[in-house]
């Protein structure tokens, strides 16, 4: 009887261990599993919800042991989540395509597969599409920052060191404009004399030209914007002044309390042939203005920073920015910069 209860007895200790075992792995190995597991999202720049992770069979998840690769890192963001799930947030590039993130604990990996689809949105139907406003108030203080540090630099430029395309107001504002939305890196840094520049951070969202538009940077005319703006000319990297308050920014105020670095005021003066003029908004408490004054008779006119204090002293009135002079239209903000 006893040798019939052997092998009944090595089974019994061979299931015991086999379950120990698995027990071992379903706690020690749980796997990941990703809710969707294949993703479509907007290439808008957004900051979107892409999957949720849980670990199999129920067991807690903890973003602090988990690892992601495939993307920049600073466009990731993991939010831990009742009942030990964990959510992936993504901030999307702006070009459509196909990408993936490949996810990591300490025991498994898996990889989500990520499509990017157009979006041609324009929330505000002014022409610039959602893709290029800057959705993140990080961003939109980096580009504030850069766009002032350009018009102070070309301000400060000695003699012949000005930029060459900077002949007047609205080439000043697209000088800053473009150059602000550049990717920052040794290369650009090297067309300035050392300690030229401030190492400020880039915007993320997107750098110039790598969007759907290209080279393409100031919207040309008045519109909602349209899917085939981005393949015909309604944007190009030329914009007059008056191109550049009627189609790429929006209003503001006429009360100069309400101007942040890096916003614009604009003149019209009405007195002559229309002409607009604008300045740019600097300084640590929007205390100054940069500007270019364009051609002075024979002259080519030249860079100036005054303060605003001063201007409002200006012993033309047609250039004072007060709401009683009609010549000033305001204080105006790039669309980039709408928030939601």
């Amino acid at each position: 009887m006893a040798r019939n209860l052997r092998p009944i007895v090595a089974t019994s200790v061979a299931a015991a261990l086999l379950t120990g075992i698995a027990y071992s792995r379903l706690h020690t190995h749980p796997g990941l599993r990703a809710t969707p597991s294949h993703v479509s999202v907007s290439a808008d720049g957004a900051d979107h919800l892409v999957t949720i992770l849980r670990a199999r069979y129920h067991l807690p998840l903890d973003s602090a042991g988990i690892h992601i690769a495939g993307v920049p890192s600073s466009s990731l963001r993991l939010e831990d989540r009742p009942q030990g799930a964990v959510a992936l947030y993504f901030r999307t590039p702006v070009i459509p395509g196909h990408t993936h993130v490949a996810i990591t604990d300490h025991s498994s990996s898996i990889s989500v597969p990520i499509t990017l689809t157009p979006n041609d949105t324009d929330s505000f139907g002014d022409g610039t599409p959602d893709f290029l406003r800057l959705h993140s108030a990080t961003d939109r203080d980096a580009f504030r920052r850069w766009f002032t540090a350009l018009a102070d630099h070309a301000a400060d430029a000695a003699p012949g060191q000005l930029p060459p395309e900077i002949v007047d107001c609205a080439s000043l504002l697209r000088y800053a404009y473009r150059e602000a939305l550049r990717q920052h890196d040794d290369r650009w840094y090297a067309q300035f004399a050392a300690a030229d520049m401030p190492n400020l951070p880039s915007i993320e969202q997107w750098s110039y030209p790598n969007t759907p538009l290209g080279l393409g940077l100031f919207r040309t005319r008045p519109g909602p914007y349209l899917p085939s703006d981005a393949s015909d000319d309604t944007f190009a990297q030329f914009a007059d002044a008056k191109t550049l308050i009627s189609s790429n920014t929006f209003w503001v105020s006429r009360d100069l309390s309400a101007a942040r670095p890096g916003d614009l005021i604009f003149f019209r003066l009405l007195e002559t042939d229309s002409q607009y003029h604008s300045m740019v908004i600097s300084g640590t408490h929007s205390e100054w203005v940069v500007y270019h004054t364009g051609p002075i008779d024979k002259h080519s006119g030249e860079m100036r920073r005054v303060l605003l204090a001063d201007l409002l002293r200006h012993p033309d009135p047609r250039w004072r920015p007060t709401p009683s002079n009609p010549n000033f239209l305001g204080v105006y903000r790039w669309n980039i910069l709408r928030e939601e």
